[in-house]
């Protein structure tokens, strides 16, 4: 089910595989049948030919203030979620050394159906704009942190939910106050449904992080730091949503000493 949502190219034909294979998840579990299987994940999801993916410095930057720069915003953010489908189904199957519990698989399979449910409600909202996924730019960067820990499940947990993820935390109450201000309450509806699950999206990172620091009798902290360090190729920026980030079983103490600016000198 992963592997034939990795190699869907369209999107919004993805999105639609990634929330029936869910349910088909979901109707297994709930009668005791559903069994893992082995399957071998792309090095890169499929993709559609549009739109381009550019280097992230060469994606054009628009005003947020103009009702073109709020339909540019909202392809962006459309563009990850699209890429969060893959890298949640991605999950899934590219770790299969790696034993865990039937729960883990639960969680990725809820957190890709949020995300293909987000895809499609930013769609509707771009239609609104007489826009569609794809008639802007994207950047190509998004699948770095994947390849980057395509052989480290830890790496992977700590960059993708609990770094990238944990970002959405940060940013999207401004973005809500944008729309909210143009008086667009479609999106505003829409990204406060991404807002409130987006929680639980980082949240399952750090519980896994955390069973698996716990296996191996490490300090999560002190790994996350590493990892962190290894992988992600910048530094995380403040502000940082503290309350939100601690609903997730994000401390401030992982974040912080990341930062630009150290917490002591905030």
């Amino acid at each position: 089910m992963a592997v034939e949502v990795l190699t869907t190219a369209d999107a919004t034909t993805k999105a639609q595989t990634s929330r029936s294979n869910a349910a088909l998840w979901r109707e297994m579990r709930a009668v005791g049948e559903a069994e893992l299987g082995q399957a071998t994940p792309p090095d890169r999801p499929a993709r559609p030919e549009r739109p381009a993916l550019l280097d992230p410095r060469d994606v054009p930057k628009r005003k947020p203030g103009t009702p073109e720069g709020r339909a540019a915003m909202l392809h962006a953010i459309a563009h990850i979620e699209l890429n969060a489908i893959d890298l949640h189904w991605d999950i899934i199957a590219r770790f299969p050394g790696t034993e865990f519990p039937l729960g883990f698989y639960d969680d990725w399979v809820k957190a890709a159906d949020e995300e293909s449910k987000h895809f499609m409600l930013l769609s509707e909202c771009l239609a609104s704009y007489d826009m569609a996924y794809g008639d802007l730019d994207a950047h190509a960067g998004m699948w770095r942190a994947a390849e980057d820990t395509a052989t480290d499940i830890m790496g992977r947990l700590a960059v993708v939910p609990m770094v990238l993820e944990a970002r959405g935390l940060d940013v999207t109450p401004s973005m809500i106050k944008l729309f909210q201000q143009a008086k667009d309450e479609q999106t505003v509806a829409a990204l406060e449904v991404i807002y409130a699950e987006e929680v639980g999206h980082v949240a399952y990172g750090s519980k896994w992080f955390h069973f698996l620091c716990g296996r191996h009798n490490l300090d999560p902290k002190q790994v996350f730091h590493t990892l962190v360090k290894r992988y992600f190729h910048s530094t995380l920026k403040p502000p940082f949503n503290e309350e939100k980030r601690a609903e997730a079983g994000l401390p401030p103490d992982f974040y912080w000493p990341l930062s630009e600016t150290p917490a002591a000198v905030r």
